[in-house]
């Protein structure tokens, strides 16, 4: 069974942090899944009594929906969407996740095969070649040399 729990707006990650910490797997919770477009909800599977008892006196929790969410309703959340991005050397971009993160380059290289961008960081003294997975950044301005 699929249930839907309530959160602090913002919190979904905390709450999901403490939730896997406290469920263990003779507590009766499968899963627990928050799709990034539906803020203050998140998604558990289990038994609703285990539930309860996983959840009792957790922060940020604001109540358990108590009616079973069907399998077919949740599905477009769990599919991956194929993000095409087309990059070109010259372009400026944001590395929005990794160790780089918040950092802007000038891409030198694209390698479409293995889905790689290889940019160089602007605010560097030195310019230093990285190579980072092309979904790890975002365009910022279509420079084309």
């Amino acid at each position: 069974m699929i249930y839907i729990l309530r959160t602090t707006v913002g919190r979904e990650n905390a709450v999901m942090t403490t939730l896997t910490s406290k469920a263990t797997p003779t507590s009766g919770v499968k899963a627990i899944f928050h799709p990034e477009e539906l803020k203050g909800y998140i998604f558990v599977e289990g038994g609703l009594d285990q539930i309860d008892e996983v959840i009792k006196n957790l922060p940020h929790i604001r109540g358990l929906i108590r009616k079973e969410v069907p399998m077919a309703e949740i599905q477009r959340f769990l599919e991956s969407k194929k993000i095409d991005i087309k990059l070109e050397k010259g372009n400026i971009v944001e590395v929005i996740g990794g160790p780089f993160k918040n950092e802007k380059g000038k891409v030198t290289r694209v390698d479409d095969s293995k889905e790689e961008v290889t940019i160089e960081l602007l605010e560097a003294a030195i310019p230093i070649p990285i190579t980072v997975d092309i979904k790890s950044v975002k365009l910022i301005e279509d420079k084309k040399e």
